[in-house]
């Protein structure tokens, strides 16, 4: 029993010991990228990466009045939906490239077919918005808003 004690105490020691090295030393020769969403050739990221968080949102120009003023003005509820008293969110999903235009447009909680359709349509026609920033560049981003048709 006293072996196998000072034999494990031997090896813990070894241990410390072996921990106790000094650090390894860097190799000046190799650079390491310390920001990952701040690449040296942000041409090819803007273009290929779709943020999901950015340290500046993309917005309609004129912000979130100006938007809801858009959506009030161009609005067309379907006569179906108006005859049927279908009210309700349509929540869409969309890209915002980097020059505000918009993309990849999915409805990701419908009320109805038509009224979908008439949503998607709405965003579509809307003008360019102003695009999210990350580290002052432009990029894409994915963005949600919901669309709301009430009688």
């Amino acid at each position: 029993m006293k072996k196998t004690l000072l034999i494990l105490l031997f090896v813990v020691c070894a241990f410390i010991a072996n921990a106790q090295q000094a650090p390894l030393q860097a190799d000046p020769n190799v650079k390491i990228k310390l920001d990952p969403y701040k690449p040296t050739d942000t041409s090819a990221v803007n273009q290929s990466i779709i943020f999901t968080a950015v340290q500046q949102e993309p917005d309609f120009v004129g912000g979130r009045e100006k938007f809801n003023l858009y959506i009030k003005q161009n609005l067309n509820y379907p006569d179906n939906a108006r005859k049927d008293n279908i009210q309700g969110k349509v929540f869409l999903g969309f890209v915002v490239e980097i020059d505000g235009s918009i993309s990849n447009i999915k409805v990701l909680r419908g009320i109805s077919t038509e009224c979908d359709i008439e949503a998607v349509r709405l965003l579509k026609s809307s003008p360019r918005w102003n695009p999210g920033l990350q580290n002052g560049h432009n990029v894409r981003v994915h963005y949600n808003i919901p669309v709301e048709f009430k009688l």
